[in-house]
C-alpha cells in the first residue's frame, strides 16, 4: 500500500519540484497540493494523507498553523527557505526539516525517516507525540547548524545559552551555535528543573555548574564544568541559594 501524501507551498514551482522528485519514491503517491494554510487545511483534513510537506511561511496561515487546525495530525516534513525556523519544526514533533532549496539526496534521507516512522508497531504514537508537542512542554532537542547542514543536539549537552542581540549562542561540548530566537522564547521551552537563567543575558543548565562562586569584585558568577565562567545578577542570587546550589 503507497504511503498518501500532501503538498503545501505557497511557490508553484516548489509545488512541481517537489512532486517531480517525489516521483522517484514508488511507495509515495501525492494525493493533492495546497497554496495556502486556509486551503490546506481544508484539503489535509477531507483527504487525511499519511504524510505532508509544509511550507512553514505562507499567506493566511503559517505552517505552524495549519497543524493545530488539523483533526488527525499526519507525520510531518517541514520545508522552508529560513534556517531560524528549525527549532519550531523539531517542537511540533516533524519527521524532519528541510531547507530550501534541498535537493534528491537531502529528500531521499528525510524520506528514509519517514519509513522509519511508518515502521513502528502502532504509528498512532508519532501521532500523540506530535499532539504532546504543541502543548507548552520542555524540548530535549535542537536543531543547528553543523557546516551546510542542520543536526540535532540534546540540550543536556549545553552548558548555557548567551544572548545575542535577536539571536541567542548555544554553548555546547562541540562548540558554539548560532540560535535564531529570543532568550525569553528558548526559557518558556526549556525544563526549568535543569535549566536556570541566572541573568537577563544568560541561562545556565544546573547539571554542567561546578559552583556558584563570588568573583574578583564580589558578584556572584557561574563556574562551569568546561572552565567558564557566567555572570549571575543580585536579583537570581536569592532564587539559586533556594536551589540548594
Amino acid at each position: 500500500m503507497k504511503v498518501r501524501a500532501f503538498v503545501v507551498d505557497d511557490e508553484p514551482i516548489a509545488r512541481v519540484g517537489l512532486r517531480a522528485m517525489l516521483g522517484a519514491f514508488d511507495w509515495v503517491e501525492v494525493v493533492g497540493e495546497a497554496a495556502d494554510g486556509e486551503s490546506a487545511v481544508t484539503s489535509i483534513n477531507a483527504m487525511r494523507p499519511e504524510l505532508v510537506f509544509l511550507d512553514v511561511q505562507m499567506p493566511g496561515l503559517l505552517g505552524t498553523e495549519v497543524l493545530q487546525r488539523l483533526d488527525q495530525l499526519p507525520y510531518v516534513i517541514f520545508t522552508t527557505a529560513y534556517s531560524e525556523h528549525a527549532v519550531t519544526a523539531f517542537e511540533l514533533g516533524a519527521v524532519d526539516y528541510l531547507l530550501k532549496p534541498f535537493g534528491p539526496t537531502r529528500l531521499a534521507a528525510a524520506m528514509e525517516r519517514v519509513r522509519a516512522a511508518l515502521g513502528e508497531p502502532a504509528p498512532v504514537d508519532a501521532v500523540a507525540r506530535l499532539s504532546g508537542a504543541l502543548a507548552s512542554g520542555p524540548i530535549s532537542r535542537l536543531f543547528v547548524r553543523v557546516g551546510g547542514t542542520l543536526v540535532p543536539l540534546a540540550v543536556e549537552r549545553i552548558a548555557h545559552f548567551e544572548a545575542d542581540g535577536d539571536y541567542v549562542i548555544a554553548h555546547a561540548s562541540n562548540g558554539r551555535h548560532l540560535l535564531h530566537l529570543s532568550l525569553s522564547r528558548l526559557e518558556e521551552r526549556l525544563d526549568p528543573a535543569r535549566f536556570v537563567r541566572v541573568h537577563r543575558a544568560h541561562i545556565v543548565n544546573l547539571e554542567q555548574v561546578r559552583a556558584f562562586r563570588p568573583d574578583t569584585r564580589g558578584n556572584l558568577e557561574a563556574v562551569l564544568v568546561d572552565g567558564s565562567r557566567v555572570p549571575v545578577s543580585r536579583a537570581r542570587a536569592q532564587e539559586l541559594r533556594s536551589l540548594g546550589r
